[in-house]
C-alpha cells in the first residue's frame, strides 16, 4: 500500500474552544490526525483569529502508523500560551509527511451536549 496518504498541509476554518462547560463532560476541540506513513509526522499548527494577530508555535508528533488526538484545550505553544478560550480561530496544519486531519468540538454548555466533527480541508 501507498504510504504517502493525505496532504502534509491542512485547513479548519471554523475551529472554537467553547469557554464554559455543564455536568461532568468539559467542552473542548481537538484536531485528530491519522498518520499512514513509516515516519513520525512532525506537526506545527497557527491559529488565524478575526480580531487579533496569529498565533504560531503549536507543536506536537503523530507518531508513524498512529493517530494522535490533540487536545486544543491542553496544547500551548512554544512561549507557553493555550488556545484562547471563547474566541473563534482557524487552524493552518503542517506537517513533515503526508498526514490525514480530521476536526472534532464537544460543547457542553447545555446539558444537552453536542459533538460535531468534520474533515479538514487538505492543499
Amino acid at each position: 500500500m501507498d504510504k504517502k496518504i493525505g496532504s502534509k498541509v491542512w485547513l479548519i476554518p471554523d475551529a472554537y474552544y467553547p469557554k464554559e462547560s455543564s455536568g461532568k463532560f468539559h467542552s473542548h476541540d481537538a484536531v485528530c490526525v491519522l498518520n499512514t506513513s513509516d515516519q513520525d509526522a512532525e506537526i506545527t499548527m497557527t491559529l488565524y483569529f478575526e480580531d487579533r494577530e496569529k498565533m504560531g508555535g503549536f507543536k506536537a508528533v503523530c507518531k508513524a502508523e498512529r493517530t494522535n488526538h490533540i487536545r486544543m484545550d491542553k496544547i500551548r505553544n512554544e512561549e507557553g500560551i493555550g488556545v484562547p478560550r471563547g474566541v473563534p480561530y482557524a487552524i493552518l496544519v503542517e506537517s513533515n509527511v503526508e498526514i490525514v486531519v480530521q476536526y472534532s468540538r464537544m460543547d457542553t454548555t447545555q446539558a444537552e451536549m453536542a459533538l460535531m466533527t468534520t474533515i479538514a480541508y487538505p492543499l
